[in-house]
């Protein structure tokens, strides 16, 4: 039995390593990873810092699994004695796929300015920069070629003809974005954002064939965010988010219905949310998410609706979200300093 796994192979890193969006990482709570989204978005939250960790188990119905780790930090103050305020991060993230392990790991840190617009502190413009290595592998030993198979049989000891092509196992690159924001309120109790962002704007070579020109597409996306009472206990969060790179583009939004426990009304840190996504064209999410104060849990899963979805039975990919934060025991708290949106 004859496999043409080099084509395969080649298109793979092509793929992987050129112009297409599964260069990055792809998550269904894309509102839980704000550096990877646009760097001016994090800091909207109440809280002087907030650490998130994402985890994600995508085609276990087709193939081997594709698993996505990501772990980010935000730490917030006020700038002296003004109104302003300065938000500190980093996104770690760690994605495998495919028998040959092919795997990415980012460290990114970030920045976002927010300049106070208003002296209720209520409306803010933001201006995030983030930056930082990425590092790219697989293992070659996993993989099988053509000259590899006579008479029908895999002999491992046979060379595969891809020696002098395939010049690394791995590489790595720099990498940056920019973004900026606009966030406030509509009467007391309605928070919104709006937002745009620009990333590889470097254009980092990525090749695993040391091929320096095949570059990274620039990416823009696109961010909007809202929050709106419905009754004592009840409100509306709606997101969205729309990416284009190259010739991919991608949108995601939807809404979740939160029901505040307790008898502390919209201004109760404890709740039960539920509601739907859709990335268009591709998956219907459905999403839980269960606020205890400081902690948040939220879950998420794919329900494929792609040409894919034959060969994957529907599903798509699991999701899990958990969110720490909180305020500072300090006079550099954010408590008294500023009004930030509630999402």
């Amino acid at each position: 039995m004859r496999r043409n796994c080099r084509k395969l192979f080649v298109a793979l890193c092509l793929c992987l390593s050129s112009r297409l969006m599964a260069q990055d990482i792809h998550l269904s709570q894309f509102y839980e990873t704000p550096i990877l989204r646009n760097p001016a978005l994090i800091g909207l939250f109440n809280g002087d810092y907030r650490v998130q960790a994402v985890y994600r188990n995508q085609w276990n119905s087709v193939t081997i699994p594709y698993q996505t780790g990501a772990v980010s930090g935000e730490l917030k103050f006020p700038i002296g004695r003004g109104e302003d305020f300065l938000t500190t991060g980093a996104q770690f993230t760690y994605d495998r796929a495919g028998t040959a392990k092919l795997q990415a790991v980012q460290i990114l840190p970030a920045i976002n300015y927010h300049k106070s617009l208003s002296e209720v502190k209520n409306m803010f413009l933001s201006v995030g920069f983030m930056g930082g290595f990425v590092q790219r592998q697989f293992d070659a030993t996993k993989l099988t070629f053509n000259n590899q198979y006579t008479n029908g049989r895999y002999d491992p000891t046979v060379a595969s003809g891809e020696e002098g092509r395939l010049a690394l196992r791995g590489y790595g690159y720099w990498d940056a974005g920019a973004g900026i924001s606009f966030n406030s309120t509509i009467g007391e109790d309605v928070n919104y954002y709006i937002g745009a962002a620009l990333f590889h704007f470097n254009r980092p070579r990525v090749s695993f064939y040391k091929d320096n020109s095949i570059t990274m597409d620039p990416k823009y996306t696109f961010n909007a965010g809202i929050t709106i009472p419905m009754e004592d206990r009840l409100k509306l969060i709606a997101q969205y988010n729309e990416i284009h790179e190259g010739a991919y583009s991608e949108y995601n939004g939807g809404a979740i219905l939160g029901y505040m426990l307790y008898n502390e009304g919209l201004e109760s840190t404890r709740g039960i949310y539920g509601g739907v996504f859709v990335r268009w064209g591709d998956a219907v999410i459905p999403t839980m998410r269960l606020d205890m104060d400081k902690y948040e849990i939220s879950m998420t899963y794919d329900c494929n609706i792609s040409k894919l979805k034959t060969a994957s039975q529907s599903f798509g990919g699991f999701e899990l979200a958990l969110v720490f934060k909180g305020f500072l025991n300090s006079r550099n708290s954010t408590l008294d300093a500023v009004h930030c949106p509630r999402f």
